[in-house]
């Protein structure tokens, strides 16, 4: 049973974005970026490079070490015409995006294809790298964008992609990808490829910000999520639990199950870091109702009210203990969690975030985490000349309230 959800008003989660206050590019040092930190109420103006000494002792801060692939491919018909290929999610031969990165020869991507209806049906398309590499591609189902690639060599898939990709650079960030993005269009800790989207909130973070969190006691992990391009998709329904939320995949390890348990304070580097945290939180539910063993966390899963919930610590006892029958050291899954204002945060006590486009899901989040303060973090932020958006400036938001941990009631929103 689901709980009847509110009509929420889009409308006064919109705010005036000036083009201007839009990052077109990054700052030439990662931590120079500015830091507004929101503390139960209360909001000061740092530099992102003193974090490490606002941060709450005992934290642990949970990074998303996902890479951005280049997942732009543009492929030229005879007559000149640009098709541009968007890969959005593997399909064939493995729907897991790390799998799917070291396929060879042949594979399937769901994709946004600009230019369709002038690429017709069984005439494939070929890329030239060099003399004898070339990449094919042919459309399979048009109606779901899905392409077949094809290439005769040793290359991996994640290979071609960094031969012939362009960096997916947001559609708010209107210019050319230039080569500096290459590099800076990634966390300075990023690993797992197969984001289409950077984790933005970590894009602040450079190798002397690590350093002193390490230097003040501040323990640090990364989880994997893998962004996906619907993290930009608007919402366009009046009705807001109508709106299709993206899934993006996750993968996580036992060590990080082990470090949610010892810590009290968590901080999400980034809002694809929280969900994925509190997606684990549902799974251990779903684990300890016996519901289901597959580990995907469906959009409004945290609003089926019929069982009582359990604290976040057993929660996440029951996932640790599942991989441990199972003899798993990581686990992988999928989540469309939408959280949004009332939900009762069961991981997180603290977030680090870039500033987000009005009416998004992400405002939602925001508004969840801080409730109505989030519109006074925005409108100091654009105030005092913060830069928005993923190049922009960060902020560290700490709630008054609890996260929610040790909640063992029914979930009661509105």
């Amino acid at each position: 049973m689901t709980q009847d959800l509110p009509n929420i008003d889009l409308k006064k989660f919109q705010y005036n974005l000036p083009e201007e206050k839009i990052a077109k590019f990054p700052l030439k040092e990662r931590s120079d970026s500015k830091l507004l930190c929101y503390q139960k109420g209360t909001i000061e103006h740092h530099q992102f490079k003193d974090i490490s000494e606002l941060l709450p002792e005992n934290a642990t801060l949970f990074f998303n070490n996902t890479r951005v692939i280049p997942a732009r491919l543009h492929f030229f018909k005879e007559t000149g015409a640009l098709i541009e290929v968007f890969l959005l999610e593997p399909v064939s031969p493995t729907p897991d995006v790390a799998s799917a990165m070291l396929i060879k020869g042949q594979c399937q991507w769901k994709c946004m294809i600009g230019n369709l209806k002038k690429w017709k049906d069984n005439i494939p398309l070929s890329l030239y790298l060099d003399e004898v590499l070339t990449i094919s591609a042919s459309i399979v189902d048009r109606d779901e964008q899905i392409v077949e690639f094809n290439w005769k060599s040793d290359h991996s898939f994640v290979d071609l992609l960094q031969l012939a990709g362009k960096i997916p650079l947001p559609p708010y960030i209107r210019r050319e990808v230039s080569e500096t993005d290459k590099e800076r269009y990634q966390t300075v800790y990023s690993a797992q490829e197969g984001a289409v989207a950077a984790p933005t909130a970590g894009l602040h973070f450079d190798n002397k910000v690590l350093a002193n969190l390490h230097l003040k006691g501040i323990k640090t992990d990364y989880l994997t999520l893998h962004v996906s391009a619907g993290t930009f998709q608007p919402i366009k329904s009046d009705n807001i639990m109508k709106h299709p939320m993206h899934h993006e995949q996750v993968t996580v390890t036992k060590a990080n199950l082990e470090s949610i348990m010892a810590s009290d304070d968590i901080i999400a580097v980034g809002t694809t870091s929280l969900r994925t945290l509190e997606s684990l939180y549902w799974y251990g539910v779903d684990l300890l109702l016996k519901n289901k063993q597959d580990f995907h966390i469906e959009k409004l899963r945290p609003y089926v009210l019929n069982e009582s919930l359990p604290n976040a610590k057993t929660a996440i006892k029951a996932v640790l203990d599942h991989m441990t029958d199972t003899e798993l050291d990581e686990i992988s899954g999928s989540t469309e969690i939408f959280i949004f204002p009332g939900y009762s945060f069961k991981i997180c006590n603290g977030l680090v975030t870039n500033y987000h486009l009005p009416g998004s899901t992400l405002i939602l989040l925001i508004a969840a985490f801080i409730g109505e303060d989030w519109r006074k973090v925005y409108e100091e932020a654009l105030q005092n000349n913060y830069r928005f958006l993923s190049y922009g400036d960060s902020s560290l938001l700490i709630p008054s309230s609890s996260s929610g941990q040790g909640n063992e009631k029914k979930l009661s929103l509105f």
